[in-house]
């Protein structure tokens, strides 16, 4: 960890105000202990962590940027505008493995978008305890979404007025709204076993709620003035303590008014006792004991109860704060007390930026379970120095959260874990940042097995590896005929790369030589490297370069170039795990190449399947789309046609239930049946019971959904039948737009007994029939038929001139004499852009012209 708890800049962007008050209302609303708002960067495709609230910044530093196509909640929230809800650890490791992974701890998160007028600014998250299910925290979501709003309309004022609504700076670390009142003043007492005597000051009587001058001085005593939940193990507690094994800290116990009090003991002798040696420790006499009793809370600890401790005790704030130290603590950290207090705690103790601290430390921040772990005191190195206390020492280091603090407590241990501890750097050399050493290279494994091409593969390791190492260029070349081809750049100033382009193995590069030998190369300097490779072509940039050879099982797949801004040494476990991690790369890589070659040969057969060009009347217009989905390499069994039918011509739309081979080739043999029945002209009610006895015959269990329309180019008579599938849309001349109610018939292939009704409607000319599949209008977390009514409005804007009442929405800004190949493209013009559209989409648009425009015009055809 590297940083300090708070920041000192003044941020471009919104105001922080706005921010860090949205924030605070949040975690008020919704009852969470860490709250974060993300912001869209002016970086593409990134979201950036504006304000944390509640957990160290420098701590959290890998999701301080979150790329808008990763499988994390945020992404997801942006992209999709619907909330998600992670009640538990459970729920989080079922759909985000990647980032269960990195925060493998028990609690629960709630996200929802920052969206005001159809714009999303980001997304509003906040941690809280863990609950057993999504309805628990049904109404804290609710009034999260309630924030989330007002703080979207504030930022869409602000952008309306000209101000910067993204954000591009190290997100702001501010403390979270105070989770209860002030706590009370500590009081003390005494317990002598071998007279019975208890003596309390007057602050102890008060937190107990005694009257002053009437407390007997006895144990039974003492017990009734506690909770009778508490009374029967309070003097067993005190007799153990005064046989050298006092509770571990903090002890609770309530008055007999319900108020919460922690309970401290120890032996008031001084005289330590090895946990080791209890059973010897039970048998000695009883020695009195001390204690302090006060309320839970940084005030108490404040008023100095636990200067009278034996442990080393120290209290952390959420941000990482050391807001107290009792003298032992400083005394076993080898840092003076004055010199803890006020500082963040990797500042003052950077020899504890070690990976099992830093991990229980974000445990004690997100869970409420207490933490036990073994650290190692560091041995100053240099022979001017003076010798520090207990160094090479064993620490046993409990943390116990808190809704405000995490209280440390420190105690000497002569036992040595089982599990090796890496040797701490210098106590004076800065850490590394170890939380995203240890956290990308999990995050990178986990996300390369959900990469399926070569370019999912390349941002993976740009969006993981890059962070990990501090690194600001990549290049990833791939083996073809033994030569390198490049697949991916990023950072490198434009046509740098371009000469390196197609090299052969036998040329002398770094990038090569890193293939042909399976060696990495290592460069501290661009001096390094052009001493290394004299005359090679170096760009301006001064820093560290990284080959790396893409080995998968024995064969060479290519070679990864990481480019660093600083020069900079590469330690032997950086070494390693980057040699390891390339490893990863090339089986990714491979498998990706495999995908991308079965892909483009499904995708091929596919493409054969549709038609390459529709049957044309001369007083009709039709155009058809399709569009592969973008997430999987299975083909899928959408198609349209036009099909010449007597002397009119049938529209047909389907859908193939599934992916794959087996529905390509359903939908082909569907398609031919379709086309055999329609150029016979038969009946549309035979057409389509027809092909459903084929489907049945074909493949029992296969079904797909079918729109059948017979259209008469001359008098507009469509005649359509519907078999499952989605209505139709009708734009009419005037702009109006309406969903064709057909009453429609089951599937295809599901009932040999099926019927299918028949439905007439007049198709005038300058109308437009819209056939779809329902691809083009599902989308995740929203009813499908709000996805119709969006399409209904988009076919009433792009079909031409509008209404002037439209009952579709305002369509005022399209213009006249638009074709209906244009209109095509402007409906599937947002599923184009989608990067993760998960179905196929057909989509099939049919015109009807005037008689007296027909003369001398061509028909549109498909793509």
């Amino acid at each position: 960890m590297t940083g300090s708890a708070g920041n000192e800049r003044k941020p471009s962007g919104p105001p922080p105000a706005l921010l860090t008050g949205a924030v605070a209302d949040a975690l008020r609303a919704t009852g969470g202990h860490t709250g974060g708002v993300y912001l869209c960067s002016t970086t593409s495709r990134l979201l950036r962590l504006a304000v944390l609230a509640g957990l160290p910044g420098p701590l959290f530093r890998p999701w301080w940027r979150v790329h808008m196509d990763r499988p994390f909640p945020v992404a997801d929230v942006y992209r999709t505008g619907v909330p998600v809800v992670l009640a538990n650890a459970t729920e989080m490791m079922r759909h985000y493995a990647q980032l269960a992974a990195g925060l493998p701890f028990q609690f629960g998160s709630l996200y929802v978008p920052v969206v005001a007028d159809g714009r999303s600014f980001g997304v509003l998250a906040v941690l809280r305890p863990a609950a057993a299910d999504a309805a628990e925290v049904q109404a804290e979501r609710e009034r999260l979404t309630a924030v989330a709003d007002a703080l979207a309309s504030a930022l869409l004022r602000l952008g309306a007025d000209g101000d910067a609504v993204t954000w591009d700076e190290e997100p702001l670390c501010v403390r979270p709204p105070a989770a209860g009142p002030a706590p009370g003043r500590v009081g003390r007492f005494s317990w002598d076993p071998a007279t019975d005597v208890v003596t309390l000051d007057e602050q102890a009587r008060t937190l107990l709620g005694l009257p002053p001058d009437e407390f007997p001085g006895t144990l039974e005593a003492l017990a009734r003035a506690v909770d009778p939940t508490d009374a029967h193990r309070l003097p067993g507690l005190l007799h153990r303590t005064a046989r050298g094994r006092p509770p571990p800290l903090p002890l609770q116990v309530r008055t007999t008014e319900g108020g919460l009090r922690l309970l401290e003991l120890w032996d008031a002798t001084g005289v330590t006792t090895d946990p080791g040696d209890a059973p010897a420790a039970a048998s000695a006499l009883p020695r009195p004991i001390a204690g302090v009793l006060l309320d839970p809370g940084p005030g108490a600890l404040a008023d100095g109860a636990a200067d009278l401790l034996p442990e080393g005790v120290f209290c952390l704030d959420r941000l990482g704060l050391v807001v107290y130290a009792n003298a032992r603590a400083g005394h076993l950290l080898g840092v003076p007390r004055d010199e803890l207090v006020g500082r963040s705690l990797w500042e003052a103790v950077p020899w504890l930026n070690q990976p099992t601290f830093e991990e229980h430390l974000r445990g004690a921040l997100l869970s409420p379970e207490p933490a036990h772990f073994h650290v190692r005191l560091p041995v100053t190195t240099d022979p001017s120095s003076v010798p520090r206390p207990y160094e090479g020492d064993w620490l046993r280091v409990s943390l116990y959260p808190g809704a405000d603090l995490v209280t440390c407590k420190a105690v000497p241990s002569n036992r040595v874990p089982n599990d090796k501890v890496p040797e701490p750097s210098e106590a004076d050399t800065p850490a590394p940042d170890t939380t995203a050493s240890l956290y990308r290279p999990i995050a990178l494994a986990i996300a390369l097995t959900e990469a399926v091409t070569a370019r999912q593969v390349s941002a993976v390791v740009m969006q993981e590896l890059l962070p990990a190492f501090g690194g600001r260029r990549l290049a990833i070349y791939l083996l073809q005929e033994r030569h390198l081809y490049l697949a991916w750049e990023s950072g490198f100033p434009e046509g740098f790369l371009a000469p390196f382009e197609g090299v052969g193995l036998n040329a002398r590069l770094p990038g090569v030589e890193t293939l042909t030998t399976g060696r990495p190369l290592f460069f501290d300097s661009m001096q390094q490297l052009a001493d290394a490779y004299p005359g090679i072509d170096l760009d301006a940039s001064e820093g560290a370069r990284a080959f790396l050879p893409l080995i998968a099982s024995g064969r060479p797949v290519g070679s990864c170039i990481l480019g660093f801004d600083r020069s900079r040494s590469f330690g032997s476990e950086e070494r390693t795990v980057l040699t390891a991690l390339a490893g990863l790369i090339a089986h990714a890589m491979e498998k990706a190449q495999r995908y991308d070659t079965e892909a483009a040969l499904a995708r091929g057969l596919q493409q054969a399947l549709l038609p390459r060009r529709l049957s044309q009347h001369a007083r009709v217009e039709t155009a058809g789309r399709y569009l592969p989905g973008t997430e999987g390499m299975d083909v899928g069994g959408d198609w349209y046609d036009v099909v010449e039918a007597g002397d009119g011509l049938a529209l047909v739309i389907g859908d193939v239930q599934g992916h794959g081979v087996q529905a390509a080739a359903t939908m082909g043999q569907l398609r031919s049946a379709v086309r055999a029945f329609a150029l016979g002209d038969r009946p549309p009610e035979e057409v389509m019971g027809g092909t459903n006895h084929l489907l049945i015959d074909l493949d029992p269990g296969q079904f797909a959904s079918c729109c059948y329309v017979r259209l008469d180019p001359a008098t507009g008579l469509a005649r359509a039948v519907r078999a499952g599938h989605l209505p139709p849309l009708l734009r009419h001349p005037d702009g109006r737009t309406e969903v064709v109610e057909l009453p429609g018939g089951v599937v295809l292939g599901v009932d040999p007994r099926a019927h299918y009704p028949v439905t007439e409607l007049r198709l005038e000319p300058g109308a437009i029939l819209a056939l779809y599949t329902d691809g083009l209008v599902e989308r995740p977390g929203h009813d499908i038929d709000d996805g119709i009514t969006d399409l209904r409005r988009a076919l009433a804007g792009a079909g031409g001139p509008p209404a002037e009442t439209d009952t579709a929405g305002p369509t005022a800004d399209a213009p006249p004499g638009r074709s209906l190949a244009d209109v095509a493209d402007r409906l599937t013009a947002t599923a184009r852009q989608a990067a993760d559209r998960a179905d196929d989409i057909a989509l099939l648009l049919a015109t009807r012209r005037a008689a007296e425009v027909t003369h001398g015009k061509r028909a549109g055809h498909g793509p």
